[in-house]
Formats: structure tokens, C-alpha cells, sequence
């Protein structure tokens, strides 16, 4: 009988002890020369023993071997359950149950030696798993049942592995340690190499932009903070400049990833795999542009042997180091900042790009702006058409070569867009095979004025890209079109004074007089306005944003200067104010400039926000 008990706990039984889908191994009840008590230790023992037989058929099942004993087999071959995680987790479990199956030959060896040894000694040599192996199959049935999947499958042993029994942990840290290196060779090609080899969306990086998190409330997205009239949804999208979709817009060379944040494992702090995704991105497009590999060279610097090997070392560690793996993760972070802040800095000319930036989107070239004015007058005050692009970027050049601007290295970069109604279904209409449709978007207004419609389109250049994103270059673009409307109001107001000088010889009434204080307050406030963002904002801003840029030899630490530098542009500028609607406005004042007008009574609320020393000027209205 120790024989055939011997061979139950292997998972081959017989007629003593026999196997039952739902109950597992079970002594026979046809044995009337067995005492109670005998029993009761009997079917403990085989309670270990079913253990032993499910954990065998688990491992087999998704590791691809055949030897399935049909006499014990109750799970389809096919149950969900895939990956290279799951098929390290059954390594490690197989390798789990090594000193249990040499624990069964021992004994095997103490009973041919000693025949008359009881079954007490069986039970008390295989104590220690009948302590461990109903903990470990908590761990498999969570896994089956909740049909965890990749690098969920880590936060799941590490969970179980955080218990107060010294041979549970011991045994869940070495299937852990297991799993840890199927991680570390995700780690090692992305980190190092660029590659990304998830076939079965097992890794915490992936390919596309992340799902948004729309699992506020609308009342907390629309809750006045407070702050000059910012509701928290302006002032998490103020915060986020990422927040605008870049998956169809990113230029070729550039694939968006991002983080799959329900695959982190909770031991790895998300500012680590920000980290590890930044490394990523940054080498998979160094390694996706190399036609210019003796400008470009080896963005690790050619120290990807030894960062192979110090993952290698952390690889081989029993327990995982949360410390050391932050300060390596830290170290190739470094290497390929620096490399980049070089590259951009030195070699790119960021400092020029920014110059370029604040010229054309931030009108620091005020005088080709107001001819452009001039210009476009009487083609952009009009709803735009087919032909307006074209026109609009005519009278640009034109612009252009009135103030001696002639860089015919730096125009064919600029151009001005024009978003008409009919424009999108147009290029809807272009896309042939191969392209992906467009997705369904609500009907938007056409624009009432060409104006509104006003764009500019700066062309990047290659690798200043991955800091001039597309969702930034819309940011400026939003600067740029509120920036213009405030030249063009002080222009109109210009010209309302200049009519008002023409017409100063004639006789006035009192309804002149009042159009003219009207003026004058309004002038007075426009350009107080317009110094103010010129001088306090951008200059000030920009300013700051050179200081940064020539304090610091890390490139994400340009890219947190930048982004901090246009989100100050938005807020201090008032663009993300709520809009306000005045009633009963008089019928004059449609008569003197609408535009100036509509700026106005925008200005007057903003007046509230703002010190006293951006707008000394008090107005009132009725």
C-alpha cells in the first residue's frame, strides 16, 4: 500500500487510492483492514496529492507538453490563457514542485531500505507541502478563474508572495523571480534596441495613443476652481499637453506609444515607467532614422553592452530591487536625455527653432504681420472658399518680400491653412486604397469670416519633431489665431482714428462725441492689453524658457520647460477664460468696429482677473 500511496502522490493512481474529477485523489472505502484515524491521514495526504496532480496538469496545459494522464484530466486543452508570462509562471512552478518529486523518491528509497516504516513517516517528511501547496493553488486558481494575463500575472504572485509563512514566500519569490525574466528581456529590447516584441499584449508599453481616463464625473470636470474663472477640466487639459490625439497626425517616423497602466505591476512606481517608456520611444527612433547615421550615431553612446549586462545581473538577483532597477532604469534615462539635449541643442539649433516660433506663431515679427493685414483684408472678411488658402498665402509672401523677409530656406516651411467647410470631405473624398476612413465627427459650423478659419502649418524638422508635436504646434496655433485677432483690433481701432481725423472739420453731435470716448477707451485698452501679452507674457516667458533650456543638459528636462512655457502662454493669456455673453448692447457700437467691439466686452471681464497695473484704465458700460 506505501507503493501505491507513493505513486498517488506522483499522480499515477490506482485502486486504493482513486481519482474523482470533483474530489481528486480519495482513498478506496472497500478496505476494511484500515482504521479511522489511518484514513483521516490518508486523505490528507492525498488532498497534497490532487494539489500535486492539478499543478502537473496546469503546467502541462500551457506549456505545450503532451503527457496529460487522461485519468485525471478535466480542462479543455484550449482555456483562454495565453502568453509568455503564463508560460514562465508554469516554469516556475514546475521548478516549484522539483523538491517535492525528490521528497517522493527519498521515500521511496527509506521504504525499500526499511520496509517496516509507517505512514506517520510519510506524513511527516512531506509536512512543509502540505503547508505550501494549498497556498500556491490559490495563486493558479486566480490566475484560471480571473484569466490574469501578462505582467498581471507578476502583481498577482507578488501579492500571495507578501504573506507571513517563510516556505509560501520563498516558493512564490522563485516563480516571481522566474517571471522577472520574461521582463527583463521585454526591457532589454525595448530599452536597448527599440523593439517592442508584445505579440500577445502582455507588456506595460504599447503601440498607440492611451486610453482616455473619462471616468470623472461631468460635475467634477465642469467645477469652477476658482481661479480667474478656470474650471477643473481647463485646468487638467492645461496641464496635460498631450491630451489632443496624435495617432493619425504623428509624421511617419514617429509611432506614438504610450502606457498599458493596467499591466504595471504596483512595486514599479509609475514615474519609473514613464522613464522606460521615454528610453524606449527615444531609441526606437533613433533606430527607425538612419539615413543620417554619421549625424545621429549611437544615442546609448555605444554602452549598450553594458546596460545589457547590468539588466542581466538584476535578472539573476533572487529578489527584485526596486532601487537598483530605478537607479539602472535612471542611468540609460540619462545617457539618452544628454544625447538628445546634444542633439537638439547643439547640433539641431533648438534655440533658432524656438526664435522661428515666437516669430511667425507668436507675432514677434509685428511689422510682417500688419502688412499681412493690410493685405488679407478684404479676401479673409468673407466666408473662406476653395480658393482662399491659395490667396491668403500669396498675399503672405507678398508680405513677406515688403519687409525684407527673403529666407528661402525658412518660407517654404511656413504656410497658412484656412479650415472651410467642405474642406474635410474633400480630403475624405482623396482617400484611395490603403487608407483608413475617417472617423465619424459631429458637422461643425462653417466659419463666419476667414479669420476664424486662419491656420499656420510649420513643416519640423527631423528630430526637433518629437518636441514640436502636432498636439503643440495646435497649442501655438490657438495662440497664434487669438494673437492676430488682438493686432487686428488695434489696427481697426487705428483706422477708426484715422477716419475720426479726417471727419474733425465737420460738425459732430453728441453721438459722435460719444463714438469717439468710446474709441479712445477702447484704444487705450486694447494696447495696454497688447503690451501686456508682448512684454509681460511672452517676452517674460520666453526669456525664462531660454534660461532653462541653456541650464540643463537633459532633454526631458527641455520638454517640461516647453510645455510649462505654453501652458503659462495659455493661461496668462486669458484664452481659457469662459466665454461671456453681454445683452442689450447699443446698436452704435456695431457701427464702429465689431470686432473691437466683441474684444471688448471679452477684455471687461478679464479686467476683473487681472492687477491693476496690466490695465490701469477703468471702463464701464450700462
Amino acid at each position: 500500500m506505501i507503493h501505491e500511496l507513493l505513486l498517488a502522490l506522483s499522480g499515477y493512481p490506482g485502486t486504493i487510492f482513486t481519482w474523482n474529477k470533483r474530489n481528486g485523489l480519495q482513498v478506496s472505502q472497500d478496505l476494511p483492514f484500515l482504521h479511522p484515524s489511518e484514513t483521516s491521514v490518508l486523505n490528507r495526504l492525498c488532498k497534497m496529492g490532487t494539489d500535486y496532480v492539478r499543478f502537473t496538469e496546469f503546467t502541462e496545459q500551457h506549456t505545450g507538453h503532451v503527457h496529460q494522464q487522461e485519468h485525471y484530466s478535466s480542462q479543455p486543452s484550449q482555456s483562454g490563457l495565453h502568453g509568455i508570462y503564463l508560460r514562465a509562471f508554469c516554469t516556475g512552478l514546475n521548478s516549484m514542485l522539483q523538491p517535492y518529486r525528490h521528497a517522493l523518491l527519498d521515500l521511496e528509497k527509506e521504504f525499500l531500505g526499511d520496509p517496516h516504516l509507517s505512514i506517520s513517516h510519510v506524513n511527516y517528511m512531506l509536512e512543509q507541502f502540505q503547508l505550501l501547496f494549498p497556498s500556491v493553488m490559490v495563486v493558479v486558481e486566480t490566475i484560471k478563474s480571473q484569466k490574469i494575463h501578462g505582467c498581471q500575472i507578476l502583481e498577482t504572485v507578488y501579492k500571495h508572495s507578501c504573506g507571513g509563512l517563510p516556505p509560501v514566500r520563498m516558493a512564490l519569490e522563485k516563480i516571481l523571480a522566474v517571471c522577472h525574466g520574461v521582463m527583463y528581456k521585454q526591457l532589454a529590447a525595448w530599452m536597448l534596441h527599440g523593439l517592442l516584441l508584445d505579440q500577445s499584449e502582455e507588456f506595460f508599453v504599447k503601440q498607440g495613443p492611451s486610453a482616455g481616463g473619462a471616468t470623472a464625473a461631468q460635475e467634477e470636470e465642469e467645477e469652477d476652481l476658482g481661479i480667474g474663472g478656470l474650471s477643473g477640466k481647463q485646468l487638467r487639459e492645461l496641464q496635460d499637453l498631450r491630451l489632443i490625439e496624435e495617432e493619425n497626425m504623428l509624421a511617419p517616423s514617429l509611432q506614438q506609444f504610450s502606457l498599458r497602466v493596467e499591466m504595471l505591476p504596483s512595486y514599479i512606481p509609475v514615474r519609473v515607467a514613464e522613464k522606460i517608456l521615454f528610453v524606449g520611444e527615444s531609441v526606437q527612433m533613433f533606430e527607425n532614422h538612419n539615413q543620417s547615421p554619421s549625424r545621429a550615431g549611437s544615442i546609448l553612446k555605444h554602452q549598450e553592452d553594458m546596460f545589457a549586462a547590468e539588466l542581466h545581473r538584476l535578472k539573476q538577483q533572487p529578489l527584485f530591487s526596486l532601487v537598483d532597477f530605478e537607479n539602472l532604469v535612471d542611468g540609460i534615462r540619462s545617457t539618452v536625455a544628454e544625447h538628445l539635449w546634444t542633439l537638439m541643442v547643439e547640433e539641431s539649433d533648438l534655440l533658432g527653432q524656438l526664435k522661428i516660433i515666437k516669430d511667425f506663431y507668436l507675432l514677434g515679427r509685428g511689422e510682417l504681420y500688419q502688412v499681412f493685414i493690410d493685405l488679407a483684408q478684404h479676401m479673409l472678411k468673407t466666408p473662406p472658399s476653395a480658393v482662399t488658402e491659395h490667396d491668403v498665402n500669396v498675399a503672405f509672401q507678398q508680405a513677406a518680400h515688403k519687409v525684407l523677409l527673403d529666407d528661402d530656406n525658412l518660407l517654404p516651411l511656413l504656410h497658412l491653412t484656412i479650415d472651410y467647410q467642405g474642406k474635410e470631405s474633400k480630403e475624405a473624398s482623396g482617400n484611395r486604397e490603403g487608407t483608413t476612413p475617417p472617423q465619424e465627427t459631429s458637422p461643425r459650423e462653417a466659419p463666419p469670416t476667414g479669420w476664424a478659419a486662419l491656420g499656420l502649418a510649420y513643416k519640423v524638422q527631423w528630430p526637433l519633431h518629437i518636441l514640436f508635436t502636432p498636439a503643440v504646434l495646435e497649442k501655438y496655433n490657438v495662440v497664434f489665431r487669438y494673437l492676430l485677432s488682438v493686432r487686428r483690433v488695434q489696427s481697426e481701432l487705428q483706422h477708426c482714428w484715422a477716419l475720426q481725423m479726417q471727419r474733425k472739420h465737420l460738425k459732430s453731435n453728441q453721438m459722435d462725441a460719444v463714438k469717439w470716448r468710446l474709441r479712445n477707451h477702447m484704444a487705450f485698452l486694447v494696447d495696454n492689453l497688447q503690451y501686456y501679452l508682448q512684454v509681460d507674457v511672452l517676452e517674460s516667458q520666453f526669456s525664462q524658457l531660454l534660461q532653462q533650456i541653456n541650464s540643463t543638459r537633459d532633454f526631458e528636462s527641455i520638454r517640461l520647460a516647453h510645455d510649462h512655457f505654453l501652458s503659462n502662454l495659455l493661461a496668462q493669456s486669458f484664452i481659457l477664460l469662459k466665454p461671456v455673453s453681454v445683452r442689450n448692447k447699443p446698436p452704435f457700437i456695431y457701427q464702429l468696429c465689431p470686432i473691437a467691439v466683441l474684444l471688448l466686452y471679452r477684455v471687461l471681464v478679464v479686467s476683473h482677473s487681472c492687477s491693476s497695473r496690466f490695465f490701469p484704465v477703468c471702463v464701464t458700460t450700462r
